[in-house]
């Protein structure tokens, strides 16, 4: 896993939401090797361990990477303080990202709260071969929908509270289109009980699918063991680290 830790300037920051932030930093060197589904880990000043957040934008020809993240602590708010033109302390890329495979026709990408933000890449390599499900709160927790319909991709909208789009959880047009059939993979990141859904709604339909796992986590790069999570291959429990096994795994890895 090759990373590189420095620290980067901030070209553009953005509020999109409440407690919600959007970051390009100026990367060249990261960004030319970074894949979707990897994260950065930040570090807040005054603070000891990083924050993790997921890539959420990769431009290999400006040399940039965009994250987008929400304020959950005093750590978050902290980066949040920063401003275009500061210098941001991370570590990046990290972790092991989704399986692209664009001979796919269509495919499924679900995108769970602050999960979202690791959907947009994908959505940018599949474009119009990709619906995108996503799922919020309320309305004023919805996030990067126009970016989203800029690449291309379906987008289908769900709010728990009927605020906007569909009323309900991403699960509902998820079966929907499940029932319908001819879906080459899918790809989700979220809460858990999201996931846990997803996934095994994907293994009875055999659909292939690959989940990006959300977990505190302390160094990022599988030294501690903080973000350990149950997995299994060929048929033998063992614990994975989210950092370094992951962040994303084969749906049927997992064991919830």
């Amino acid at each position: 896993m090759k990373y590189t830790q420095g620290k980067f300037i901030i070209t553009e920051k953005t509020a999109i939401a409440r407690e919600i932030y959007s970051f390009t930093i100026s990367c060249p060197d990261v960004a030319a090797v970074a894949s979707p589904g990897q994260f950065v880990h930040i570090r807040a000043n005054g603070f000891t361990l990083r924050r993790p957040i997921s890539i959420c934008g990769i431009d290999k020809e400006k040399g940039t990477l965009r994250i987008v993240f929400e304020v959950r602590g005093e750590g978050t708010a902290e980066i949040a303080k920063l401003n275009k033109g500061d210098l941001i302390d991370m570590l990046a890329p990290l972790g092991h990202g989704f399986t692209v495979d664009e001979s796919y026709s269509k495919v499924i990408l679900i995108g769970g709260g602050i999960g979202t933000p690791p959907m947009l890449p994908l959505a940018k390599i599949y474009g119009n071969k990709a619906t995108v499900i996503t799922g919020f709160r309320n309305a004023s927790a919805v996030i990067l929908q126009d970016d989203i319909k800029k690449t291309g991709a379906e987008a289908v909208l769900c709010t728990d509270d009927g605020s906007a789009g569909i009323h309900g959880f991403v699960t509902q047009p998820f079966t929907e289109l499940a029932e319908k059939g001819g879906i080459d993979a899918v790809y989700a990141c979220g809460p858990s009980p999201m996931l846990k859904a997803v996934s095994k709604l994907c293994i009875d339909k055999g659909i292939r699918c690959e989940i990006s796992l959300e977990e505190r986590m302390a160094c990022g790069i599988g030294a501690c063991l903080g973000c350990a999570c149950r997995t299994k291959r060929s048929d033998e429990e063992y614990f994975a680290h989210v950092c370094k096994d992951g962040p994303v795994f084969k749906a049927e890895e997992v064991l919830w």
